[in-house]
């Protein structure tokens, strides 16, 4: 079982810059592959970047690429998303996730957590 506490979130003006993090807890949670969803009402969850149990691999919607970075820190058992330029159309709940295989993860992950809101003011 892997626990997964998002924090970061908030309110931000269009070309802005926000940090979300993930501290993941839990057997063996430092070593399994991360990333970010996000989801706005009426949608469903959007896949926005992923990242290898050691950081090695990093993967990216088409949506956020060049704007967004995730990172991840194992000896804090934290990821990280960095993101930059951000626009009215990233306004979302983002949920932090994590899947022993890096596939699943960009589609259905195992875990997730609670959620933290981003909103991007015009």
């Amino acid at each position: 079982q892997v626990q997964l506490v998002e924090s970061g979130g908030g309110l931000v003006q269009a070309g802005g810059s926000l940090r979300l993090s993930c501290v993941a807890s839990g057997r063996t949670a430092n070593s399994y592959p991360m990333g970010w969803f996000r989801q706005t009402p009426g949608k469903e969850r959007e896949f926005v970047a992923a990242i290898s149990g050691r950081g090695g691999s990093t993967y990216y919607a088409d949506s956020v690429k060049g704007r967004f970075t995730i990172s991840r820190d194992n000896a804090k058992n934290t990821v990280y998303l960095q993101m930059n330029s951000l626009k009215p159309e990233d306004t979302a709940v983002y949920h932090c996730t994590a899947d022993g295989s890096f596939i699943l993860l960009r589609s259905a992950p195992a875990y997730w957590g609670q959620g933290t809101q981003v909103t991007v003011s015009s």
